[in-house]
């Protein structure tokens, strides 16, 4: 083997994960409900999975979105692969941070721990991620129509365990959050509420 091959093959590999992990970590700590150590190894794995293409990816227009997806499809699967062994707990591991509201904090967690995980990936993607349903659609391969619904119903599925807590989660008035018949969803208001919860 000559000194060449020897080299690590895309060493700009390490400043992406440098710059990209502390933002998958948490993206996948909302994904997993607040379970910070399945987050650590899903955003090991999804990284694994980016750097075997590494090469093919670097030159894509958006790799940090391409990772993202990596990410949420890692999720997904395991989701899958484990569904038959879940057990719902009410307890989540703690996490250093400074929260002035952590009774607040753990019911969004638990709010989002209890959707169904492909609901909870399209929250994700949606309003944590920023991204418009048809890059939601393609990222999970579900039609524009499937994501609006799942939205739709994870959204109100948060509020029912909300409760009268939605207002200040959402930091705003009574009516005038997330989805209704004229506007539709209120990003910057639903992307608060998925701040607060990490």
């Amino acid at each position: 083997m000559d000194q060449e091959s020897a080299e690590p093959p895309w060493p700009e590999f390490p400043d992406f994960v440098a710059s990209r992990a502390r933002h998958l970590l948490r993206t996948a700590f909302l994904l997993t409900g607040g379970d910070s150590h399945l987050a650590e190894d899903l955003v090991q794995e999804a990284l694994g999975r980016v750097y075997l293409k590494w090469r093919k990816i670097s030159r894509l227009d958006n790799p940090s979105g391409y990772a993202q997806t990596v990410l949420v499809n890692t999720f997904l699967s395991y989701r899958r692969k484990r569904s038959a062994s879940e057990r719902v707990t009410d307890e989540f591991p703690e996490v250093g941070v400074h929260d002035p509201d952590p009774a607040l904090r753990l019911t969004l967690l638990r709010a989002l721990a209890e959707l169904p995980a492909p609901d909870r990936a399209v929250l994700v993607l949606r309003f944590w991620e920023d991204r418009s349903v048809e890059e939601t659609a393609a990222a999970l391969r579900l039609s524009g129509t499937a994501v609006r619904t799942r939205c739709r119903r994870a959204l109100a599925r948060l509020r029912a365990v909300l409760g009268d807590d939605i207002e200040t989660a959402f930091g705003g008035s009574p009516g005038t959050t997330g989805e209704d018949a004229t506007s539709g969803p209120n990003p910057s208001s639903e992307k608060a509420v998925l701040r607060h919860a990490h």
